[in-house]
């Protein structure tokens, strides 16, 4: 392996090296939210919170036959698209998002999904992790989207002290290359639920653990009967 980076900057630019060869892949490949368009994503990432990427993949194709496109969106019965997406959960908030999101693209936007910060999230529904990952993924934009896999590992990683996603957000955009923002934080992600989980990160079988500032503190907590949450 490569040396061991001692900055934050550092340890990001070799959290993106190693990570990139851990989870290869586009941005497109490595996003779980199947989708063919930018605003097939948009809905498809407005479904997913609180719930899991397989549970919004389960009822998108239904949706997306039945709603291709903003404007037959916005025209819909939301009983029928509360039907369709009932278990994603939260189905009736999630059906006034959608249908406020695909009137307000139709009204301001024609139909089809902007690409500025300030435009997407002035849509319903849509905050700044959502319009990060559409930015990122759908459209070829730099976006690093930080939910909870990427925060927690930013902390451990000692890239930034900060619990707040804008915050962490800002930290993290000057350490990698823009184009590279919403790779590493899908990438995070990834390595986020396969290894280094919340409760007891499994550092053994990490890459990153040579240089990681966190790696097998929850082993030495738990031996002294201390519990660190981070």
């Amino acid at each position: 392996m490569a040396g061991r980076p001692r900055t934050p900057k550092g340890r990001a630019l070799e959290t993106l090296r190693r990570l990139s060869e851990e989870y290869p892949g586009t941005v497109t490949e490595l996003c779980a939210l199947r989708h063919e368009s930018s605003f097939q994503l948009l809905v498809a990432t407005i479904l997913s919170a609180q719930t899991t990427d397989e549970r919004v993949n389960s009822v998108t194709p239904t949706l997306f036959a039945r709603y291709p496109t903003a404007r037959d969106l916005a025209a819909a019965d939301p009983a029928d698209v509360e039907a369709i997406i009932h278990p994603t959960g939260f189905f009736r908030q999630k059906t006034r998002s959608l249908l406020g999101m695909a009137a307000a693209l139709v009204e301001r936007h024609e139909g089809e999904v902007p690409s500025s910060m300030a435009e997407l999230t002035a849509l319903p529904g849509v905050g700044r992790k959502t319009a990060n990952v559409i930015r990122s993924v759908g459209l070829g934009l730099p976006g690093l989207a930080v939910d909870t896999h990427v925060g927690r590992l930013a902390r451990r990683l000692g890239l930034t002290a900060e619990t707040d996603p804008v915050k962490i957000e800002r930290d993290l955009d000057p350490m990698v290359p823009a184009g590279q923002r919403g790779a590493l934080s899908l990438r995070l992600i990834h390595h986020g639920r396969a290894v280094c989980v919340a409760r007891r990160p499994r550092c053994g079988r990490c890459v990153l653990a040579d240089y990681c500032p966190s790696a097998y503190r929850e082993d030495k907590n738990l031996r002294r009967g201390v519990h660190a949450e981070v």
